[in-house]
């Protein structure tokens, strides 16, 4: 059955010696957590983990007690391990839980809980407080700026023989688990190849090592240990199809939980064989949409933004609107390597629905720069639009960049990179923890909120302090 709320504990007031309180900042984000309209969100969500969650089984952990846990995970940066640690050893953390006496849920069951927050919920949550910003007058929304970002996720660096070889130890591990639970785990046809794998993987990487004037005879002994690696990884692809044929015909829970894991790997290993046998055996250049840099995390985009220290980035490309008052109001996770132009106007229009009016300023950086966006900030009631124009630029437009206004506006924009690197260092952005598509909008947006919920206690804490 599921909780609202425990029974209040003010655990202050059961240690007065210690005079326990707050700090002005936690004590203002404790405040901006009573609101109810963030509280019903959360709890419309986590309602349908069971038909009847809000009416039967055992009692939960409340609703109140899970978004604040999921908040203090997101403003630290803790994994849920740590959640469960550092709440548990803080009174001051148990009382801004609401946990009181009660014990903190285990890493798992938030982790469960956790799984169930719908992205769609985190963005009206954070429109939700947005408005409470307008409200505690932290941002008036007159000035906006855009830009995008790449959140990384967790996978190593992606290489074809590493690829082949993941293929070979999943695929073998899943025959073995089938040859458990059929108990036939003794017959060829679940034979564990990934020792083979795992030798051929490291003799790769060592030729690719190779300098000198035996690079040639090593790149030619790299060709053909690939066709050894692939037809072992292929020989693995046909015994996972004919178990899979195997288990369809048995029947439990557990067969069925392998047979979807089967049937979830096969393409993948399938198609990380075919962009091993065009690039490396027949020199074509696959193109980074077409390819799968990681079996575990399917959705990675393969990037290049032109950036020095990373020219290649391996995740999800974010785009983020940031307003006065250092809010970030919107993010979009965008599918491969789009540009940023496309998603201006939807910046505008956003802006103009959340804050009943367009901004007085607009900025961004030339991957937005197109006519047609200038256009349509002129003509949404933008007094003043810099976006910088690619490319030359002729005589009237180099004087329309040097006016002061659009000057102003320029450095304005260019607060968003710090911007950027405070949700990277301090909110988690720097590399996604969650696993899958659902899992990365989890991230960036537990990443926003938490970020949004800091930036307006603190402004409200330092201006009651003045």
């Amino acid at each position: 059955m599921l909780r609202d709320r425990y029974t209040p504990v003010d655990l202050f007031a059961l240690v007065p010696a210690w005079m326990l309180r707050f700090e002005p900042e936690l004590a203002e984000l404790d405040r901006l957590l009573e609101d109810d309209q963030l509280f019903q969100e959360v709890k419309a969500d986590l309602s349908r983990r069971r038909p009847h969650t809000l009416e039967t089984g055992r009692p939960s952990t409340p609703v109140e007690v899970i978004l604040r846990l999921l908040v203090l995970q997101h403003l630290y940066t803790w994994s849920f391990e740590q959640v469960e640690h550092f709440v548990n050893d803080s009174l001051v953390l148990r009382q801004f839980a609401r946990l009181g006496l009660e014990p903190v849920p285990h890493a798992t069951t938030l982790l469960r809980w956790a799984n169930l927050i719908q992205p769609a919920t985190l963005h009206r949550l954070l429109d939700r407080v947005t408005e409470l910003a307008q409200r505690l007058q932290v941002t008036r929304g007159r000035k906006l700026r855009v830009d995008s970002t790449v959140v990384e996720t967790t996978i190593h660096y992606p290489t074809d023989s590493g690829l082949l070889a993941d293929g070979v130890r999943v695929l073998s591990r899943l025959a073995r688990r089938a040859g458990d639970l059929l108990a036939r785990g003794t017959e060829p046809l679940f034979r564990d190849r990934t020792r083979s794998a795992k030798r051929l993987m490291r003799r790769i990487h060592a030729s690719a090592a190779v300098t000198g004037r035996r690079a040639a005879a090593a790149a030619a002994q790299r060709a053909d240990l690939y066709c050894r690696l692939l037809e072992i990884t292929r020989a693995s692809l046909r015994q996972a199809e004919a178990v899979q044929q195997l288990l369809t015909a048995g029947a439990g829970e557990a067969i069925e939980r392998v047979r979807v894991q089967v049937a979830r790997f096969v393409p993948l290993v399938q198609q990380v064989c075919a962009q091993a046998q065009r690039r490396v055996l027949e020199g074509e250049a696959v193109p980074a949409a077409d390819k799968v840099v990681s079996l575990f995390e399917p959705h990675t985009a393969v990037i290049r933004r032109g950036k020095v220290p990373t020219p290649t980035e391996f995740g999800s490309k974010v785009l983020l609107d940031e307003v006065d008052g250092g809010l970030v109001t919107r993010y979009v996770i965008l599918e491969g390597n789009p540009p940023d132009a496309p998603e201006f106007p939807a910046s505008l229009e956003h802006h103009r629905l959340h804050f009943g009016h367009p901004p007085h300023t607009a900025a961004a950086d030339r991957a937005c720069s197109t006519a047609a966006n200038e256009r349509y900030a002129a003509q949404a009631g933008v007094v003043n639009v810099a976006i910088p124009k690619a490319g030359r630029c002729s005589v009237q437009r180099r004087a329309w960049e040097q006016r002061s206004a659009f000057r102003r506006a320029a450095r304005f924009r260019a607060g968003i990179e710090g911007r950027i690197s405070v949700l990277k260092r301090g909110f988690g952005w720097r590399r996604c923890r969650y696993h899958g598509r659902a899992g990365m909008e989890r991230w960036v947006g537990w990443g926003v909120l938490a970020h949004n919920l800091h930036q307006i206690s603190r402004t409200v804490a330092a201006r009651q302090a003045a």
